[in-house]
């Protein structure tokens, strides 16, 4: 304290604190003010622990630093300042000084606009120091609760995230007595909806350009807040391209410009359009992509049927497994492209109704089967790959993009073939004779059986109608035997043609269904017809029989004539001796 003072000295030998409180009752009433405890006090000096204010009348306090907030480890106040201080009842008094309050002053203000606050319902802003049971404890100048119900409009599952943050509440409950209070942030977010909402709404109509933020993603779009009330962006809006899911193209807390596409004002059901902001790119999609034309894009997905490729955004074509390459090898799209490559392709056919776009990428190459027809000749021998197996026959690649079809019939010519995997397996490398070429069908006739002689050319290159030949009956019918002459060659002896000896050796009444000739018994047979062309051959069993009684008899007569012939000339020698000997 300054000089002035000196009768007041011996406070500082007070040594009991009821002769202190005494002393500041009769101190006081010296000082009237409003609040008889709230001083308004200059600021003298400033040290790292007290802060010395003049209170008026040449009389001196102080008040602890710890009361200030620290600034460079001084109290944030300087010399000259105007504080309000309180004198402090509840301390000891300090030598020289009388103790004082800058917290209880202040404090006596904060409930004073607490409770005016809480009477017109101004917000306070606070700071939330840290999370208690049942919601959070927010520093507003005293600790006041905030009730988890009383955050947010909805209920939140981390309160921790509040922790630190300064934000609006009102004062629902005050009890200056107890010292707490209880506050609301709640009620602040929902007058501000509702007046963000009464605004939007009055801005809203279909074709409206509004801006908004994105609050939330499901697999079916996104909801977008557009002040106050949400609309649906339904994920076939998000993009003219193939969307698999909203977080492709946004991400919650978004600032997106969207278009109002539906509006049903009664049922604030709003419908919103993000591709609708830009032209669609598929209205003159004709003349941007001509037919026949080379494009390039990157491939966005395969499939088992093919890959998509985005020519740009909002259009993707599909190159078909079919068009990828000429050959027909090929199993799954992924052996010839994967997502992410840049490819080259042909524009094969457009239709924008349906927005679809046909790619071919084998385009790029000649197609083989334009020059097959001069580079193979039929009667040619070729070499190829069994690539697929089918009840009539097999299919043989011989180059890549060129297969050619093994009938099951020109398969062997001596056996009767049931299925191509008698013959060949998948995957082996056979040689095949070119019968039949056929470019513009794409169609190309092979034979396995060629590689080896006709037998039925054989047999009527060495035979000739008359010749006898020796057969073994195969096969019966009603109108007669079939007769294999050799592998792979039959005839046709017609019944009329069997004797009937052979039919029926034993001389019985034949049956019903017996064959003219027992089958598996080897004949001697004449051949009386041959018809190269149709590979017919007519057999007679008869004839043949009948030319070798004939053979039998003319050996007869022959031997006859030679036997008498014998028999005359010993009859003349004897005839010759006789007289020899009369003589």
């Amino acid at each position: 304290m300054t000089g002035s003072f000196d009768n007041y000295v011996e406070l500082s030998d007070a040594a009991d604190n009821a002769d202190y409180q005494a002393f500041l009752d009769d101190y006081s009433s010296h000082f009237k003010t409003p609040n008889r405890e709230v001083l308004q006090g200059r600021v003298l000096t400033v040290s790292e622990k007290e802060v010395i204010v003049d209170i008026g009348r040449k009389i001196e306090g102080l008040v602890p630093a710890s009361q200030f907030t620290l600034h460079d480890g001084k109290p944030n106040v300087a010399p000259n300042d105007m504080i309000e201080v309180m004198f402090d009842r509840s301390g000891n008094q300090v030598e020289g000084y009388i103790l004082l309050s800058y917290e209880k002053a202040h404090q006596i203000h904060i409930w004073e606009d607490l409770e005016r606050a809480a009477t017109d319902g101004t917000p306070v802003q606070g700071r939330v120091l840290n999370r208690v049971k049942g919601g959070l404890a927010v520093d507003i100048g005293v600790i006041a609760f905030l009730p988890s119900s009383q955050i947010e409009m909805r209920p939140l599952h981390n309160l921790d995230s509040y922790i630190g943050r300064e934000i609006d509440v009102r004062v629902l409950k005050l009890n200056k007595r107890r010292g707490n209070a209880v506050v609301s942030h709640r009620v602040l977010v929902e007058k501000e909806h509702v007046a963000r909402k009464s605004e939007s709404l009055a801005k809203l109509y279909e074709g409206a350009e509004v801006a908004g933020v994105v609050k939330n993603l499901t697999d079916y779009g996104a909801f977008v807040d557009l002040g106050g009330i949400d609309g649906l962006l339904h994920v076939s809006d998000l993009s003219y391209g193939n969307v698999v899911h909203p977080s492709s193209v946004i991400q919650v807390g978004d600032e997106i410009v969207v278009k109002v596409l539906k509006f049903d004002r009664e049922k604030e059901r709003i419908s919103l359009g993000l591709k609708q902001m830009r032209p669609d790119p598929w209205l003159d999609i004709e003349a941007r992509y001509p037919l026949q034309s080379r494009v390039a894009g990157r491939v966005v997905s395969v499939t088992d049927y093919g890959a998509f490729v985005e020519l740009e955004p909002g259009v993707e074509g599909l190159i078909h497994i079919s068009e990828m390459t000429w050959s027909r090898r090929m199993k799954h799209p992924a052996k010839i492209v994967k997502v992410g490559d840049e490819v080259e392709a042909i524009v094969l056919d457009i239709k924008p109704r349906d927005r679809r776009i046909s790619l071919g990428i084998k385009q790029l190459e000649a197609d083989p089967w334009t020059t097959v027809a001069e580079r193979y000749s039929i009667g040619s021998v070729v070499e190829g790959r069994v690539r697929k197996l089918s009840e009539f026959g097999a299919f043989i690649e011989i180059e890549e993009g060129v297969d050619g079809l093994v009938h099951i019939s020109d398969m062997s010519w001596t056996a009767h073939v049931k299925h191509p995997s008698e013959v060949v397996k998948k995957g082996q490398i056979v040689q095949s004779v070119i019968l039949n070429i056929d470019a513009p069908s794409r169609r190309l006739s092979l034979g396995i059986k060629q590689l080896q002689p006709d037998a039925w050319e054989t047999f009527f290159r060495t035979n000739q109608i008359g010749d006898v030949v020796r057969g073994r009956v195969t096969r019966a019918a009603a109108f007669g035997v079939f007769v294999e002459l050799m592998p792979g060659v039959e005839g046709l002896c017609h019944r009329t043609e069997i004797i009937e000896a052979a039919r029926n050796p034993g001389q019985r009444a034949p049956e019903a269904d017996e064959p003219a000739l027992p089958i598996g018994e080897d004949f001697n047979f004449k051949v009386i017809k041959l018809n190269e062309a149709q590979k017919r051959i007519g057999l007679s069993q008869r004839a043949a029989t009948v030319d070798d009684e004939q053979h039998r008899l003319q050996d007869y007569k022959r031997q006859a004539a030679a036997a008498s012939s014998r028999v005359g000339y010993a009859i003349r020698q004897l005839q010759w001796e006789e007289k020899d000997g009369e003589e």
